[in-house]
């Protein structure tokens, strides 16, 4: 459980109009769904993906690293990533069972000719979105686990968008068709607590010692 006083008192050394933004936005996340993104080789892709997650929502992203380490630059990010919890995998298989585990359905985004297109696909559960790398797409093992697959529908010379445009694109569809069909997309309000704490402490500096001055006078 969230400690409510803790969270009163150092929402003391933030502004009212912060605090009120934090629960402005806090009403717009969402855990309905959730992005993979998989052993992507560009860094800067994998951080503008996040930014996307973060500007439409979504509260929590995935990161397959088997292959190129950890690739998330944060001035690309542009500080999205204090805002958005981003969760680390070694291996596509752990992430896979990690997400079905909580519930998700894994959906592999492919220009591929049998996949269903965006403006068809029905969004009735929680849905996990995976992402591949610049050239060569998702890896098999997504492909062949995937419940469905999915592409963006285009009419030019081109086969496939950047990763980041095409997570910008998706995003944007399927948050708004969530919302439009009542889905349970909300955080729970324990949910909004969590993040609201979270995102107190990231706003405070010398937070470390006010902690302890805290649990002192506890």
């Amino acid at each position: 459980m969230i400690d409510q006083q803790l969270l009163a008192y150092l929402e003391g050394f933030i502004s009212v109009e912060r605090k009120e933004r934090f629960q402005h936005v806090l009403e717009e996340r969402t855990n309905f769904i959730t992005v993979a993104i998989e052993d992507v080789f560009q860094l800067h892709n994998t951080s503008a993906v996040i930014r996307s997650c973060e500007a439409f929502g979504i509260q929590t992203a995935h990161v397959i690293e088997s292959r190129f380490g950890k690739r998330l630059d944060k001035n690309i990010a542009m500080g999205a990533q204090q805002w958005v919890d981003v969760h680390r995998h070694e291996t596509t298989g752990s992430c896979i069972s990690y997400l079905r585990g909580e519930g998700y359905q894994v959906i592999a985004t492919t220009p591929h000719a049998e996949s269903s297109l965006l403006e068809d696909f029905e969004l009735t559960e929680r849905t996990a979105l995976f992402f591949g790398t610049e050239k060569e797409g998702l890896s098999e093992e997504v492909l062949h686990d995937a419940d469905h697959l999915l592409k963006i529908p285009m009419v030019g010379f081109t086969e496939s968008l950047n990763i980041s445009v095409s997570a910008a694109i998706i995003l944007q569809h399927l948050t708004t068709k969530m919302k439009r069909q009542g889905l349970p997309w909300q955080l729970s309000e324990n949910e909004k607590l969590e993040k609201q704490l979270d995102w107190t402490k990231k706003s405070i500096k010398s937070i470390a010692d006010i902690l302890s001055r805290y649990n002192e006078r506890k």
